[in-house]
C-alpha cells in the first residue's frame, strides 16, 4: 500500500465558496468576532472563526484533485447562534467531555457545575469555550495564535485559567493544534477540538462507509448516561476492535449493550502508546471514493470517538446542506471523560506550578 502527499495547486472542476467575512461580523460580549483563513502552498484551506475558536470549513483535495470541505459549519455566526448546540468545529473547555451528575472535589473542596446534558455536565457547561469569543493573533498564511482568560469559577470551575491555542497549517497538509494553558490555582483541564468530518465532503451522506483504525486495546466502558464505569474493557470480541481497518457501519447496530447506551459509537478509547515517544498515531479514517484519508496523532491518552448519533437534520449548514443521522465523525484527543472523579485515570488537575499542553495533529493525504 503506497500513500501519497497530494501536491497540486488546486485545478480542481468545482472549489467551493469561502465563507463571507460579512457573516461573521457581530460583537458578542463587548468583543467582535470575525473569521480568518489559514492557507498551505498545495491549495488546502482552513476557515477558523474567534467565536468558540471554531474550524468553520476545510477545503480537502480527493484523488482527482478536486477541493471539498469536509468539516460541519455555517455559512454565518447568525447558524451557530441559533442552532441546537452541537459544538461544529469548536475549541472544548474548560472540561471537554463530561464530569458526573456536575460535581469534582480538589482536596476537600467540592466543585459544582451546570448540568447540561442530563444530569451531568458536557464540554465546560452552559457557556464553555465553545461559546466565548477569543483574541486572535494571525501571524503567518498558515498560523493563528488564539487566547482566552477564563475567570475564576468561571461555569463552577475554581481558578484564573489563561489558555493558549494554536492553529497551524503546514505544507504536509496537517493541521497542528497546540493548547498550552496555566492557572492562579488548584483546577481541572482537558482541552479538545469537536470539528465533525465526512470525508466525502460535508452534508454529502453518512459516514457508515468510512474505514476506520484506532490504536487502542482498551476502551473506558459507560453507563446508562455516557458517565465510565472506571474499569477498562479489552477491544477484543467487541464491537469496538478497530485495531485492523474496519468499515464504520459494519458493527453500528449490534446489540452491545455500550452501542445501545452511545446509540451507535460515543466512547473514549484508551490509546496505545510508546512512553519514550510524544506524540503519536492515535486514529485513522480512510473514505476508498475521494480517496482522501485522515491520521490524527496526539500526545493525550485518549480520544474520543463519536458517529453523530444525534443529528437530526434540524441543523442546515453551509450551501444549505442538512446535517443529519450519522452523516459527521468525530475523532476528539482527550483526557477520559469524569477523569475528576475516577483516581485511577490520568490525572487532569492542574497546579499554578504547572503548564498544561496538549497537541494534536489532524493530517490529510491520498491512498
Amino acid at each position: 500500500m503506497i500513500l501519497l502527499i497530494l501536491i497540486c495547486s488546486c485545478t480542481s472542476k468545482e472549489v467551493p465558496p469561502t465563507i463571507n467575512p460579512q457573516a461573521y461580523n457581530k460583537v458578542i460580549d463587548g468583543k467582535q468576532v470575525k473569521i480568518f483563513t489559514l492557507k498551505n502552498q498545495k491549495g488546502m484551506e482552513i476557515t477558523v472563526t474567534n467565536f468558540g475558536g471554531r474550524i468553520v470549513s476545510w477545503l480537502v483535495p480527493d484523488k482527482k484533485g478536486t477541493m471539498e470541505d469536509v468539516v460541519f459549519g455555517f455559512d454565518s455566526i447568525t447558524g451557530y447562534l441559533g442552532a441546537k448546540d452541537t459544538y461544529f468545529g469548536a475549541a472544548v473547555g474548560r472540561y471537554g467531555n463530561r464530569i458526573a451528575k456536575g460535581e469534582f472535589s480538589i482536596g476537600d473542596i467540592q466543585y459544582k457545575l451546570a448540568q447540561n446534558n442530563g444530569v451531568n455536565s458536557l464540554h465546560g457547561g452552559m457557556v464553555g469555550f465553545s461559546k466565548k469569543v477569543w483574541d486572535v493573533v494571525q501571524k503567518s498564511p498558515s498560523e493563528l495564535n488564539l487566547t482566552l482568560v477564563s475567570p475564576d469559577m468561571d461555569e463552577g470551575f475554581p481558578g484564573e485559567l489563561t489558555v493558549a491555542m494554536t492553529y497551524r497549517l503546514t505544507n504536509e497538509n496537517e493541521l497542528i493544534i497546540q493548547y498550552d494553558a496555566k492557572c492562579d490555582k488548584p483546577t481541572v483541564v482537558n482541552l479538545t477540538n469537536h470539528s465533525f468530518f465526512n470525508l466525502h465532503g460535508a452534508g454529502n451522506g453518512n459516514i457508515l462507509d468510512h474505514q476506520l483504525t484506532i490504536n487502542a486495546d482498551y476502551f473506558t466502558p459507560i453507563d446508562s448516561t455516557l458517565i465510565p464505569t472506571g474499569e477498562l474493557a479489552a477491544v477484543d470480541h467487541t464491537p469496538f476492535d478497530f485495531r485492523k481497518a474496519e468499515l464504520i457501519g459494519a458493527r453500528i447496530n449490534s446489540d452491545h449493550q455500550q452501542i445501545k447506551f452511545g446509540l451507535g459509537y460515543d466512547i473514549n478509547f484508551v490509546l496505545k502508546k510508546n512512553p519514550d515517544l510524544g506524540v503519536q498515531l492515535a486514529a485513522s479514517v480512510y473514505e476508498p471514493q475521494s480517496g482522501r484519508l485522515l491520521e490524527v496523532f496526539t500526545d493525550q491518552p485518549g480520544i474520543q470517538f463519536y458517529t453523530g448519533n444525534f443529528l437530526d437534520g434540524s441543523n442546515i449548514g453551509k450551501k444549505g446542506k442538512a446535517y443529519g443521522y450519522r452523516t459527521g465523525l468525530c475523532l476528539e484527543t482527550q483526557h477520559y471523560p469524569n477523569s475528576p472523579n475516577q483516581p485511577t485515570f490520568p490525572t487532569v488537575e492542574l497546579m499554578p506550578d504547572q503548564v498544561y499542553t496538549h497537541t494534536c495533529i489532524y493530517k490529510f493525504s491520498i491512498k
